[in-house]
Order: structure tokens, then C-alpha cells, then sequence
């Protein structure tokens, strides 16, 4: 899995990155223990929830669907990689709606980019999410997931990225090859902007947002993220709605 060389890598140069610390050390307790509680929930528990109790819970549905379904390794990493990605966007704009904005807006309440706040959730938030039960079904389904696991561990990589402050400069080369298709760190920063309307929903590629009118194109950096909120810490962990 490529998520945790990724997340040791980002975490590292955000620490030996004196402006972004500056911005860190401004973060009040009560966000930290947020941010590490969910990092952990999302990057320990969820992973195992997945191999045990969904794992389980497909058997029971499917015994018989079991490592039966062979495709082409190109196809198992564009299932993951690509199609799930597109149902995350969906899902993703459903968080954005009035039912469920009070459960995502947990996640919006970050005021600076960095890779400690990606995981910021109500901690069953996770559950709402479509990745839990999506990636494991296909786990349980086919016959050698190893490339269907990549992608997935690709996407949570990219999504670290998206939620640090590292982004590439619009006069990069980088930037040219990624800006057209790959929602960069800029693009989702436009998405945490505060009293942003919604919009950049999409969590790999643009395509979604493109496609569906919902795609906001800035080089620059909002100046002020982070919807206003005045949860206590048993509210953003828990009933964000009460």
C-alpha cells in the first residue's frame, strides 16, 4: 500500500516546512485531537472494519460469489481508480446537500490545508461514505484484487496530497501535465473555501465536475477556509446535527 510511505512523505515536509508550521501551531487543541482521532479511525479502524466485518457481511450475502470474478488487471485498477471515482462525486455532492451538510460540515471546519486535517470527520461519517462498501465488495468478488487494491491506495494517497499545502506552481511543468484532468490540491482548497457555494466535488479527476457544471478553474489560493462553526469536541466527533 502506497498510502503510508505517502502520508510519512507529506507529513515530513510539512514539518520541515517553517510557514506551514507556523499555520499548524495556530490550530487549537480541540482540532488536533479531532484531526489525530479521525486520521486513526479512518487509517486503522475503517481498514480493518473492511476486512472483517464487511468482509464478512458480503460472505454472508454471497457465499458462493467468492474470488469469482476474473478481469483483466487494466480493468480491476480503472474499476477502482476510475469508475469508483465517480461515484464518489455523486456521493460526494450528496454530503453538500441540506440532509447531510451537518454530518460533511465537520470536515469543512479545517482553516488551513495540511495533511493532518484530511481525515477531520464525525467518526461515522465513514460509514456514509461509499468507498467502505464499494471496495470491499469487489475485494471479496474478485479473484486477484491486487491491481483493484492499488488504485484504491492511490486515491487515498492523491487525497493526502489534495488536502496538503504542496502545490504545484502554474508555471511548472507539472502543473501543465496534471491541471487538465487531476484535481490538484488548488482545485480542492477552492472546495474547503469558506462561503464557496460547492463545487470540485470530484476526488481523482476533474472530468466529474467538468462534465456536470460543477467545476470551479482558479490558480490561485482562496484567502479564507473553513465553514464557521461552533461544535464542541462530542459534536464534531459524534452528533454534529444536535
Amino acid at each position: 500500500m502506497i498510502v503510508f510511505p505517502a502520508f510519512i512523505i507529506l507529513l515530513s515536509l510539512t514539518f520541515a516546512n517553517q510557514n506551514i508550521i507556523t499555520l499548524l501551531v495556530s490550530k487549537n487543541r480541540q482540532d488536533w485531537l479531532v484531526d489525530i482521532i479521525g486520521l486513526f479511525f479512518q487509517g486503522i479502524i475503517i481498514p480493518i472494519l473492511q476486512i472483517t466485518i464487511v468482509f464478512q457481511f458480503y460472505h454472508y450475502l454471497f457465499p458462493s460469489l467468492k474470488s469469482t470474478l476474473t478481469l483483466h488487471p487494466l480493468i480491476v485498477f480503472s474499476l477502482s481508480f476510475i469508475c469508483v471515482d465517480y461515484l464518489y462525486y455523486w456521493n460526494h455532492r450528496l454530503f453538500h446537500t441540506p440532509w447531510l451538510w451537518s454530518v460533511h460540515k465537520v470536515h469543512h471546519t479545517v482553516t488551513t490545508m495540511d495533511v493532518v486535517g484530511t481525515s477531520r470527520n464525525t467518526l461515522w461519517t465513514s460509514f456514509l461514505i461509499i468507498y467502505l462498501w464499494v471496495h470491499s465488495l469487489f475485494i471479496y468478488l474478485l479473484q486477484d484484487p491486487t491491481w483493484y487494491i492499488f488504485g484504491a491506495s492511490l486515491t487515498s494517497a492523491l487525497d493526502l496530497w489534495r488536502h496538503s499545502k504542496f502545490t504545484p506552481k502554474p508555471t511548472s511543468i507539472i502543473y501543465h501535465l496534471l491541471a487538465p484532468w487531476l484535481i490538484l490540491p488548488q482545485d480542492h482548497a477552492w472546495h474547503h473555501a469558506r462561503n464557496y457555494k460547492g463545487g470540485n466535488y470530484g476526488a481523482n479527476f476533474k472530468i466529474w465536475d467538468k462534465m456536470h457544471g460543477t467545476y470551479s478553474d482558479n490558480e490561485k489560493q482562496p484567502e479564507n477556509l473553513g465553514a464557521v462553526s461552533n461544535l464542541s469536541l462530542s459534536q464534531k466527533l459524534f452528533f454534529p446535527f444536535i
